[in-house]
């Protein structure tokens, strides 16, 4: 189906989800060996932008047929869930509050409807890029650093940012449904999140209905950036595991993204209590 503007036209009032949905389906599709192979963009510029429903239709009608939908063994939509780790201080989440030059995330990555999983380290390099490592890891270990993993990291952290492993642990579980559309011939990856929901063991969050968008370019100047920008539509400040933990943590402070929380997540900071 060509995607042009209008064409989504019945899906405007629906959520993110049915918008989702729906451009999925219209895409032509990309397989994943074709993604590695042209677009896998593991040193990049990463924009986010939240979106609504009918902003997210029209962005997809804006970029038209350069886009294909990624699609693996007939899905092109889906469950990822991520478990973060951060230090008991969570000092990670203060370098990113703080805006750090040398901030780092570590999670792992299942992709729940293969059961792969990967073991990931993002470190912010320089000009603003995002570095990706990863590792492929066994799903019954996703909750924990295995040795493997320790070492990976160790060595990982030592030649990015010449420091030492800090003891780690989990501290966060993020599940969401993923689109991911791809121009290859651009190198240009774009990622549109729904059903967002953040989890501790002793709490569980659910987002707005509203899109994570992220663009994924090698230069930060990609067609999604300018379609959005001719929307009028502004990248934002956010980390989907920053917000994960301000809206778990209601007592920490969230000042870099505050009003973002307040706007769109609901958010209220409680008084300040003792971390457990």
């Amino acid at each position: 189906m060509t995607l042009t503007q209008g064409s989504g036209a019945g899906v405007r009032a629906g959520s993110c989800a049915q918008a989702l949905d729906w451009a999925a389906a219209a895409a032509e599709p990309i397989s994943l060996e074709e993604v590695v192979s042209e677009a896998a963009l593991m040193t990049r510029v990463d924009k986010k932008f939240l979106l609504s429903a009918e902003q997210f239709t029209e962005l997809i009608c804006r970029l038209g047929d350069d886009f294909r939908i990624m699609e693996i063994e007939g899905r092109r939509m889906f469950t990822y869930e991520s478990v973060y780790f951060d230090t008991p201080d969570l000092e990670m989440f203060t370098a990113h509050k703080q805006g750090r030059r040398r901030r780092y995330k570590i999670r792992t990555r299942t992709y729940a409807d293969s059961g792969l999983c990967m073991f990931e380290a993002k470190f912010k390099g320089l000009r603003g890029q995002t570095v990706k490592h990863r590792i492929p890891y066994e799903l019954s270990e996703r909750d924990r650093i295995n040795p493997e993993a320790n070492e990976f990291l160790r060595a990982q952290l030592r030649a990015e940012y010449n420091q030492e492993l800090p003891h780690l642990e989990a501290v966060m579980r993020s599940d969401y449904v993923r689109g991911t559309f791809v121009n290859p011939l651009d190198e240009e990856r774009l990622t549109c999140d729904v059903n967002l929901v953040y989890s501790r063991e002793d709490a569980t969050v659910h987002g707005p209905d509203l899109f994570v968008v992220e663009t994924k370019t090698a230069s930060g100047r990609g067609a999604a950036d300018a379609a959005l920008s001719q929307m009028g539509i502004r990248p934002v400040s956010m980390s989907k595991y920053c917000l994960g933990i301000a809206l778990l943590h209601p007592h920490l402070a969230a000042n870099k993204w505050s009003r973002l929380l307040r706007q769109n997540f609901g958010w209220k900071r409680s008084p300040r209590k003792v971390l457990s």
